[in-house]
């Protein structure tokens, strides 16, 4: 995020010495993005970063995609996975390309281990569920509607509460980052923002460890999961500053933009990465020309594919949705309201629904497994 935070103890000048109780150093690490061109932090640890015990390659996680197929709308019902198991491991990836993986898990425990995405930042959404994240970077809690953003290279750990959990997962190997054009030339978000600083939240507490005793950490890098055992805690933290941390920024926080004609999809942009954006479609007023149609236009992706991910409420242009729907509308071939959604539309004031929406400038894939998730009909629901 581009402001500044600081948590903890840090020296009054970085690179400069700094000393434990006992005379010895901490161990200064620089983590940053672009070749220390982008934003970064500067973390303090008890112990260095790099020593680790053991190094292991532990399984392939490149996906599966399927043979390519005609192209078609498709729609997949993801509330029918209900494997349980932690935030990382039971990770169901539905879409992918070179910029981007889409999937859901199901988060029923504790991870019993820490991981870190060596690739690129991470979002997760929470659809329903609460709990904690552990980093580096200190704690946060998550609720219902929050976005959980994690930079690259952001050692972590999720710890639901008891229920049921469930988030929208969001891979990148890139960064993520608010829309350009909202910031002013300083990084501040400008006015017309349909939010400000004061609604995203960083880590709350900053919680040092300092015990000695063999940790796993899982690193996603290069379509495979490495496994690297530290002999101690690696949430060793002193302090920390910068503006590279994890945040949460709340759906129910967005600021819809309205108009007199219908708005195109652009207003409903919360993040920006390489090649693909996010969008939040939240509870808002129609529009209010007295001949508005408040539905969308009929529209041809001709440079981008469109994901919607259904949250809750009753979404204005589609039939046979349900909570944890999500459909892929691809660039080529135009898409649209179903039959009856425009005219039904007509003189309604307002709508209740609530979706992320992720549009992406090259090809998705469907994953293999994808498939048996699938609603084979949804392609000819428009006749």
């Amino acid at each position: 995020m581009p402001f500044y935070k600081k948590m903890g103890e840090v020296p009054r000048k970085r690179h400069t010495i700094f000393r434990k109780e006992d005379g010895s150093l901490y161990r200064e690490q620089v983590m940053g993005t672009k070749g220390f061109s982008g934003i970064q932090s500067i973390l303090y640890h008890h112990s260095p970063p790099t020593s680790i015990t053991k190094s292991e390659l532990l399984q392939d996680c490149r996906v599966q995609y399927e043979n390519q197929a005609d192209l078609s709308h498709r729609h997949f019902h993801s509330h029918e996975y209900t494997e349980g198991s932690d935030a990382v491991m039971g990770r169901q990836y539905l879409l992918g390309n070179e910029d981007v993986l889409i999937g859901v898990v199901n988060p029923s425990k504790p991870m019993d281990f820490f991981y870190r995405n060596g690739d690129g930042d991470e979002v997760l959404f929470v659809h329903y569920g609460s709990g904690k994240v552990e980093s580096t970077f200190g704690t946060l809690h998550y609720k219902p509607g929050d976005y959980i953003v994690i930079p690259i290279g952001t050692i972590y750990r999720v710890i639901p509460d008891t229920g049921e959990s469930k988030f929208l997962v969001i891979e990148t190997n890139s960064w993520i980052t608010t829309p350009k054009r909202y910031r002013n030339e300083h990084g501040q978000l400008l006015e017309h923002s349909p939010f400000c600083e004061r609604d995203f939240h960083g880590p709350e507490k900053l919680e040092t460890h300092v015990d000695h005793r063999e940790y796993e950490v899982r690193t996603k890098s290069r379509g495979f999961m490495h496994s690297h055992t530290y002999n101690h805690h690696p949430l060793d933290v002193v302090g920390w500053d910068g503006y590279l941390f994890p945040y949460t920024f709340n759906v129910d926080d967005f600021e819809p933009i309205t108009g007199r004609i219908h708005m195109p999809p652009p207003i409903h942009q919360t993040f920006e990465a390489n090649n693909f954006v996010i969008c939040s479609f939240v509870p808002r007023l129609y529009d209010y020309h007295p001949d508005a149609v408040p539905t969308p236009y009929f529209h041809s992706n001709v440079d981008s594919d469109e994901v919607l991910y259904y949250v809750e409420g009753n979404f204005m242009s589609r039939k046979g949705i349900n909570e944890g729907s999500l459909t892929l509308h691809p660039s080529g071939i135009p898409h649209g309201p179903h039959p009856g959604k425009i005219e039904a539309s007509i003189g309604k004031k307002e709508t209740a629904e609530l979706a992320v929406m992720i549009d992406t400038f090259r090809p998705l894939r469907v994953v293999k497994q994808a498939r048996r998730f699938e609603d084979p009909e949804y392609k000819y629901s428009w006749v």
